[in-house]
């Protein structure tokens, strides 16, 4: 999610250069793997590790997809967990014409998801504006809640100049809208960017120029999120906070982490160098703290119980 902090004059520069990059790239193919969730709104798009142990929905951000757990996903799954993770509606393989977008919705796919599957417990990990999501599902079923894990996330409503809301309304438009994304999307990478980040980028823009993919985007870009910061004071489920130091997402990374954190009475971590997406500059650094977060909360589930 762009935030006020986002240099306007790189921004501005990005967008006079992808007006003159071509349209017409071709969608990358569906994965094998890939299910669906039909939905009374859509259907929701899923990859499943499959096995008996733990679930974990993983939750990608605004603009991105599935794809974006494609390190942390494997290293949680060799630890024992079942993980799943899904497109945002509107997003990735996901259908792209919802009624309506928001990060309340998208808390509500993911309840919606944690029943289909029928577990009695599940872990949640939510990445930037997903991270209020995973909020407004935890204080939706809590009993069903086993922890959360909140990458870099948007969990309150933080200002925003008209002057950026305005500029974000022209940028995000076609033509030029989803090349307009990547540039700002690699910019959110600080210190060690995966080899695969080009081809990562590039299907990414063939994603958002289908039909209604960079509008779902939008959409989410001006959705608020008062409704998940008000369900704050109701989630009582473990909580991690993972945050890269060099997010430039937020004006000071750091105390967004520290805000985060002691209003869900969790845990932080905060991850030298990396930007928005320290799960995929720092996968094994990330995962290890995920691993034993989610052992200590099954730990402690088993003692109350």
């Amino acid at each position: 999610m762009i935030s006020t902090s986002t240099n306007l004059v790189l921004a501005t520069a990005a967008l006079t250069l992808v007006t003159a990059i071509p349209a017409g790239a071709e969608q990358a193919p569906a994965t094998a793997a890939t299910q669906f969730l039909k939905l009374p709104g859509g259907q929701i798009a899923y990859d499943d590790s499959g096995g008996t142990g733990s679930l974990v929905i993983c939750v990608p951000g605004l603009g991105d997809v599935r794809g974006q757990y494609r390190f942390l996903a494997p290293r949680l799954a060799a630890a024992g967990f079942r993980v799943v993770t899904m497109d945002l509606p509107g997003h990735g393989e996901s259908s792209a014409d919802w009624p309506a977008y928001s990060p309340a919705i998208v808390g509500a796919d993911i309840v919606a998801l944690i029943r289909h599957f029928g577990v009695s417990k599940a872990f949640i990990v939510g990445n930037s504006m997903a991270g209020g999501s995973a909020v407004w599902a935890a204080a939706e079923i809590p009993d069903s809640i086993a922890g959360i894990v909140l990458i870099d996330p948007f969990t309150r409503v933080i200002p925003t100049s008209s002057f950026l809301l305005a500029f974000l309304k022209v940028a995000m438009m076609r033509p030029w809208g989803p090349s307009f994304w990547s540039m700002y999307y690699g910019s959110l990478y600080k210190t060690a960017p995966p080899a695969d980040l080009g081809s990562y980028r590039s299907a990414l823009v063939a994603n958002l120029k289908q039909p209604g993919r960079i509008e779902a985007t939008k959409a989410l870009i001006f959705a608020s999120q008062a409704p998940c910061e008000a369900r704050i004071p109701k989630v009582h489920a473990p909580a991690l906070i993972v945050m890269g130091t060099r997010d430039s997402d937020f004006t000071d990374p750091a105390a967004e982490a520290d805000w985060a954190a002691t209003h869900l009475h969790g845990k932080k971590l905060m991850v030298e160098g990396a930007g928005h997406y320290p799960h995929v500059e720092y996968p094994d650094i990330v995962a290890g703290a995920v691993i034993d977060f989610m052992k200590d909360a099954q730990d402690g589930e088993a003692r109350r119980n």
